[in-house]
């Protein structure tokens, strides 16, 4: 019998076409990122960790000071070569450097494809599929954007903690600060949709939230509430899955009696104050158009210490900003010294293009600018290397975060009064409370301190707390919570 054969031609499975992701700088561009993320996921795009085989890379810049803004551009130049030796076909750029240098990135930069500004977020896809404007010129009208609890959404945080962007922009007039410029005016996140947010969140094993926003104190003014932070704090303490919330920035003036209250009277709120000070000099101050004093500063502090016990207050400083003298820098380090602030970070000033204090005269010496910024850091770590000694021996509640990224074999935890990636950590030297009972990532866990540093504690897990949150096994649609596979972008800086 004569069988005829015909060749079968059988296509090739359709591929999505893949996006990694770089994330430069603070949290509100991370949140950024993840929207971007959920955006993409959503339109059909795979994400992936590793830049040869991403089809379309995102750099999400950071410009807020010049050492990002040269990360930034770092980064940038870096990925532009995947598009030589990888699988990449488009370069996006996103974020603030985009906001200040919109036209000098597209005609410097060839191997760019487009340009995504902070006020764009959700044109991402536009940006990827070729549709958005690619000459660098800024939109007629600058979107301002602003996500809510049902726009998409990946999260790049470890599985038990995650942000939540409740402002963006700013209002105030700190004339070292271009945020204005960068993120737009201050406007907030309606209430019911940042606690629909949380909510959803803690369903899906989410322990920890941060609030975030330039000044996450203002929150509500735009939506006619009076003390809104402390109104929605309030609501998220109800959420009974979580185990901490917190919020990150406060502005000295907008700490009100009823903020500090609510802050005490629920424990799901983390004892924790992040509020920026910037110098404690009235006349530095003054240039700095942040107004108050020193003086006005300690008593805010012993207001917040006797109204919350046991908070720990974290707080940063600019040394060498235009007009500060010698005794000005005295003053600051007097403050610091009676202050006691339990985290503490200096930056030193540098001129920013476009910044009000650029045109301020008095310009203090580079060199001398890196030895106050030393000498302030030396005193700082007198006083943390006291109150850390003080907590040996106790028993404390922490979250375990896993192995740790700079030694795999110790493992990481963080106390109430360590924010995210910003403070110091709790080392873990056995997380085996008892024979075939080990710690896992998210697990919360009595801990005995045994010993401290500087700015770190070591100790071992001596019981750990059964969780009623729920243990995510997979993503969730996007509609809800969902979290990249992998676990990360490819690749998050701070």
């Amino acid at each position: 019998m004569l069988e005829l054969c015909f060749p079968i031609h059988m296509s090739a499975p359709v591929r999505n076409p893949k996006v990694g992701f770089v994330s430069l700088g603070c949290p509100k561009n991370l949140v950024d990122s993840e929207v971007m993320m959920g955006l993409l996921a959503r339109g059909g795009y795979e994400l992936t960790p590793d830049a040869v085989d991403a089809d379309v890379l995102v750099v999400n810049t950071c410009s807020f000071i010049e050492p990002a803004q040269k990360e930034s551009v770092e980064a940038i130049l870096e990925m532009a070569e995947y598009k030589k030796t990888g699988s990449a076909k488009k370069l996006i750029v996103a974020g603030c450097l985009v906001e200040r240098y919109r036209a000098q990135i597209m005609e410097q930069i060839p191997e760019v494809d487009a340009v995504v500004g902070t006020g764009e977020v959700e044109r991402i896809l536009d940006a990827v599929q070729g549709s958005l404007r690619s000459d660098g010129s800024p939109a007629a009208q600058p979107s301002a954007f602003l996500y809510h609890d049902l726009t998409p959404r990946i999260l790049a945080t470890p599985r038990h903690a995650a942000y939540i962007k409740i402002a963006e922009g700013c209002d105030h007039p700190c004339s070292f600060c271009i945020i204005p410029q960068l993120r737009g005016n201050f406007r907030c996140r309606r209430f019911e949709s940042a606690v629909r947010e949380a909510e959803s969140l803690a369903r899906a094993g989410v322990r920890e939230i941060t609030l975030i926003g330039q000044d996450t104190t203002s929150y509500g003014e735009d939506l006619g509430l009076g003390d809104g932070l402390a109104l929605l704090l309030e609501r998220l303490a109800g959420i009974e899955d979580l185990l901490w919330v917190r919020f990150l920035y406060c502005y000295p003036n907008r700490v009100t009696p009823k903020l500090l209250e609510t802050i005490a009277a629920h424990p799901r709120l983390a004892k924790y104050v992040d509020m920026p000070l910037q110098h404690a000099s009235r006349g530095v101050l003054a240039k700095m158009k942040r107004g108050s004093s020193g003086d006005a500063f300690l008593k805010l502090l012993e207001r917040m210490r006797a109204t919350i016990s046991g908070v720990s207050i974290r707080t940063s400083f600019i040394v060498g900003f235009p007009g500060e003298t010698a005794a000005d820098f005295d003053e600051l380090c007097e403050f610091v010294r009676a202050a006691e602030f339990d985290w503490l970070g200096v930056f030193e000033y540098s001129d920013v293009e476009n910044a009000a204090s650029r045109a301020i005269g008095g310009k203090v010496d580079a060199e001398a600018i890196v030895h106050r910024r030393h000498e302030l850091m030396a005193i700082q770590q007198k006083i943390s290397r006291k109150k850390l000694r003080a907590r040996r021996g106790n028993i404390e509640t922490a979250i375990v975060e896993g192995p740790s990224k700079d030694n795999p074999l110790v493992w990481e935890a963080r106390l109430e009064g360590m924010a995210p990636e910003i403070d110091g950590k709790l080392f873990l030297t056995d997380i085996e409370p008892a024979p075939g009972i080990a710690a896992r990532p998210g697990d919360v866990a009595r801990v005995e301190i045994a010993d401290s540093g500087d700015y770190d504690l070591i100790g071992r897990i001596v019981e750990i707390i059964p969780s009623a949150a729920p243990r995510a096994a997979k993503p969730l649609p996007a509609e809800t919570v969902q979290r990249i596979s992998t676990g990360a972008p490819l690749r998050v800086l701070g």
